[in-house]
Order: structure tokens, then sequence, then C-alpha cells
């Protein structure tokens, strides 16, 4: 358990910098990080930190992939994780 709360803070932290890094770039008319990476970041265990940092930057507001998306990727875990616990209670796993 520890090492699952290591790994989530360690990808919520690189999801809030390259968000941040992003809005950055979009401000200084720079090179963009891919929409794709920051949601294979959010997919990845960083979504809540990720949607956090957006709604608090106002960053990639205005785009459904990310409004809609980032909650979607937020649901599908927390089932994900509530299937897991389910299953080991049931000892599936």
């Amino acid at each position: 358990m520890a090492y699952a709360a290591v790994y989530l803070a360690a990808v919520s932290l690189l999801s809030v910098i390259i968000t941040l890094r992003d809005k950055n770039a979009a401000r200084k008319h720079r090179w963009r990080v891919k929409e794709s990476t920051l949601l294979v970041i959010a997919a990845l265990g960083g979504s809540v930190a990720m949607l956090i940092t957006m709604r608090v930057i106002r960053h990639k507001t205005q785009h459904a992939k990310f409004t809609v998306g980032i909650p979607v990727i937020i649901a599908l875990q927390v089932a994900a994780v509530v299937l897991f616990f389910w299953l080991k209670t049931k000892g599936v796993l």
C-alpha cells in the first residue's frame, strides 16, 4: 500500500509539473505538450491532480477532451479500485 501511495504522489506531482509547463508554453507561444501525453499521465494516476491544476490555472478548460475526459478517467480509476477491493474480499485475488 505504501508503494501505491508513493507512486500516486509521484505521478500526481508529474502531472502538475507538466500541466504548468504546458500553460507556460502556451502563454509564450512555444512548444506544447501533446494532449495525448497529458491524457496518458492522467490515466496513469495523475488525473485528480491534473484536474485540480487545470481548474486552478484555467488551462484546457474549454476542451471537451479534458473537461469530460479527465472526470471520466477519474470515474474509471475509482471503479477499478472498488472492483479490486471487492474481488480481494471475495478471495478472487
